[in-house]
This record gives structure tokens, sequence and C-alpha cells, in this order.
């Protein structure tokens, strides 16, 4: 069974293609389920590259739409890429009960650093801060409300050297996961980024395989994302690569967030 629940859209401002045109590839692709799950507006905080508030309830009516169309040949659902941000709590919960979310994706980019500043992974200054960025995915994990953790180590496209602070981050993440029983997400989008001469090496930014050969030890479920932005994204060559890849390497691959989940152990 085929599947992708890391789709953007154009609202996003990085994105492009229809929402329809979206739903319209996967089928194509003989996907059997889709889920939406562009990246999610903060009612009163502006983080950029991501839906106005405004357009939440559009977004949400638009997929409804489209579960109605294409409901004979697809499973649509509908999601949401967030931060975890503790004080949001009661947002993520209202998303979930309110607004009838089908699932929200842990996407950690922003985060909160030790002296109350917002922190962004991409431009982390030392790799001191991949703790406090593994701290905050740890936190989002036990709150419940995420399905999966989407791109776990995105960290890794900061030019830094893995070291101490690099294995404590991933060991971090690693066993939250596991302890809360958190999908994590082998993001395809890393792999349609250029390769490139890192301090371990020439490679992509992400996935990257110091993480997920420790991933490999665990009985972690994963899942394979495409973080489609594009319709020709939902699971093209470099979707069949990472799943050709997660099941070589030995990991839980499954095609489901859900709790009928599907899993493939590979071992």
């Amino acid at each position: 069974m085929k599947s992708n629940f890391h789709t953007h859209t154009k609202r996003c401002l990085h994105a492009f293609g229809s929402d329809e045109e979206y739903v319209l590839a996967a089928i194509d692709a003989g996907l059997s389920q889709l889920g939406f799950s562009d990246h999610a507006p903060f009612p009163d905080r502006e983080l950029g590259m991501r839906m106005a508030y405004s357009e939440l309830d559009e977004y949400l009516a638009a997929i409804d739409k489209l579960k109605i169309k294409y409901g004979d040949r697809i499973r649509l659902f509908k999601g949401l890429e967030i931060e975890f941000f503790p004080e949001y709590s009661d947002y993520y919960r209202m998303l979930l009960e309110e607004k009838k979310l089908d699932y929200l994706a842990l996407g950690e980019h922003f985060y909160h650093s030790k002296n109350g500043d917002i922190s962004n992974i991409y431009f982390a200054g030392s790799t001191e801060d991949y703790i406090e960025y593994a701290e905050n995915i740890c936190k989002g994990m036990e709150t419940g409300f995420f399905r999966f953790a989407a791109h776990p180590d995105l960290m890794f496209l900061n030019d830094f050297a893995p070291d101490t602070n690099t294995e404590k981050a991933c060991d971090m993440i690693i066993k939250c996961a596991a302890e809360t029983h958190t999908i994590l997400e082998y993001n395809a989008n890393g792999k349609r980024r250029a390769r490139r001469k890192y301090p371990d090496g020439l490679r992509f930014p992400y996935p990257h395989t110091q993480f997920w050969e420790k991933v490999r030890n665990t009985d972690i479920p994963v899942i394979v994302g495409a973080d489609a932005h594009t319709p020709e994204h939902i699971f093209d060559w470099v979707m069949e690569d990472a799943v050709k890849t997660v099941k070589e390497m030995g990991l839980h691959l499954t095609d489901s967030i859900f709790e009928n989940t599907s899993k493939e152990s590979t071992t």
C-alpha cells in the first residue's frame, strides 16, 4: 500500500499546485492514502513561510470537499505540520477536537531556547543547540498531540562535524519516540536537495545515516514522507528510493500513521 502524509499546499508560500492536483497526482501514483499537512499558522505569532491564520478554515474546508469528490478513489486526511510550543497546548487541542483535524505532524523548525528566545534549527550556532532542539521535540512527543515526528534529523543540515552533542541529541529523540510510541518520518525531501560537502563527508543534508542507524536498533515504526511541495513530489523516484533505503536498512517501515497501522518488519 502506498501512502504519503506529508503534503504542503501553495498557502505556505513555498509550494506550488492546487490542492486537487496533489490528489490527482496521488491517485495517478497508485496511493491509497494521502494526508495534507501544510505548515500550520499560529493565531498570534508570525513565523513566516506558512499559511495565514485567516486561511485555516478555508484550507480545511477545501480538503473536506476533496474527500467527498475523490473518496471512492483515495482516502484523504486533514493534517497540519506544526512546531511544539508548550504555551499553545490549548491550540493543538482545539485543532484536533474542534477543527476536527485527523492528525498533527511534529515539524520542529522553530523551538524555545533556554533563554526564552525562539530559535531556528536552520541557523544553529553550534551542536549545543541540538540538545535544546531535541529537548523540545521530546516535550512535543510527550503530549500525545502528534502522530509522527517529521524530519527528526533536520539538525544535520547545519555545517558542524558530528560530536558528543550530536550523539546525545539523536539518542534523546529516539528514546522519546520509543517511550511515547511516536512514529518517526524518514523525509524524502532531503534527498531532493543537492549533495554537498559537510565536515563528515559528501552527503544530503538529511536523512542522515548516523540517526537512522540508531533507529535501526529499535522497534520504532518509520513512515516515509514525501514532504511534497509540488504535485510531482507525491510519490516520485525520490520517494521510491527512500522506501528502498528504509527497507535495506532494516527499519520498521509502516504505511499508515493511524492505529490500524500496517507494519512491515524488514529485519
